[in-house]
C-alpha cells in the first residue's frame, strides 16, 4: 500500500479517492483484491474515518470496488469500467467548464430539432413560460440561472425522448457555466445586459420550436451554445494572461 498523508487544502475525501483511484487503475491494486481496512487507510492518510468512509464511497459510485457488510471493500473484477459521470469537485478551471459545454452541443442541438418536430402544444407552452421566466428573473435583478436550466430542461422534455431531460439532469449544475463560473457577465455589461443578449438566442431556439421548423430550431441552439462557448473561451484566456 502506497497511501501519502492528504493535504488540508483541497477536501480531504477527493484527495484521497484521487489516490486510491489511480492504484486501482494502475493496477497496484488488482481486480479482486480487498482494499486496506478502514483504519489502515486513516493512518496512512493521516485523516478521519469519516474521510475514508467517503473516499470509498466515491469508489463505489464510479464502479471502482464493491463493498461487502462486515468484510470490507474490494476492488471491482472490470474497475476499467466505471460508469461515467461529471463530479463537481473535479471542475477545477474555466477549462473544465467548456469540455461540458462542448459536450452539450452534440446532444442539445438535436434535442431542439426534435423538439421542434415533436413537441406537443402544451410543451411548447412549456419552453415559452420557461423563456418568459428569464425575463421576470431579469426585472428582478436576479441572475436567472435556475430559469435557464428550466428553459434548456423544458426543450428536452419536448423531445418526448426521455433520455435527453435525463442527460441534462444528469449534467446538472455544470448545464449553466455563470453557475460555476464568475465574471462574464460583468466583462459584457452586467447581469442584465448579459441576459438580454441571450435571451434573445434563447427567443429563436423558441420561435424555431414553435414554428415546427427542425432545421432553425437546430440551427439557433447551435448558435446558442457555440456564442456561449466563444464569450467562455475568451473570459478564460483573459484570466490566462491576467494571471
Amino acid at each position: 500500500m502506497r497511501i501519502r498523508p492528504v493535504a488540508a487544502e483541497r477536501k480531504l475525501s477527493r484527495r484521497l479517492f484521487e489516490q486510491l483511484a489511480e492504484q486501482i487503475r494502475s493496477g497496484r491494486f488488482a481486480p479482486g483484491a480487498r482494499l486496506p481496512t478502514e483504519q489502515a487507510l486513516t493512518r496512512a492518510a493521516g485523516v478521519s474515518r469519516t474521510v475514508v468512509r467517503e473516499a470509498v464511497a466515491a469508489l463505489r459510485a464510479d464502479g471502482l470496488v464493491v463493498t461487502r457488510q462486515g468484510v470490507g471493500a474490494f476492488v471491482s473484477a472490470a474497475p476499467q469500467q466505471a460508469p461515467f459521470r461529471i463530479d463537481a469537485d473535479g471542475m477545477r478551471s474555466i477549462g473544465d467548464v467548456l469540455h461540458v459545454m462542448e459536450l452539450r452541443l452534440g446532444v442539445e442541438i438535436e434535442s431542439a430539432g426534435l423538439a421542434a418536430e415533436r413537441a406537443s402544444k402544451a410543451q411548447v407552452r412549456a419552453v415559452f413560460s420557461a423563456w418568459n421566466a428569464i425575463e421576470e428573473a431579469s426585472a428582478a435583478g436576479r441572475s436567472a440561472v435556475d430559469e435557464d436550466l428550466e428553459f434548456h430542461r423544458a426543450i428536452a422534455e419536448a423531445t418526448g425522448n426521455p433520455e435527453f431531460p435525463r442527460f441534462l439532469q444528469f449534467i446538472g449544475g455544470h448545464l449553466i457555466p455563470r453557475r460555476t463560473v464568475s465574471g462574464l457577465p460583468e466583462r459584457m455589461g452586467g447581469e442584465r445586459a448579459y441576459l438580454a443578449l441571450i435571451q434573445e438566442e434563447h427567443r429563436r431556439i423558441y420561435q424555431a420550436i414553435e414554428d415546427g421548423d427542425a432545421r432553425g430550431a437546430r440551427e439557433a441552439m447551435r448558435r446558442h451554445l457555440t456564442r456561449s462557448l466563444e464569450r467562455y473561451r475568451k473570459l478564460a484566456a483573459e484570466q490566462k494572461k491576467a494571471a
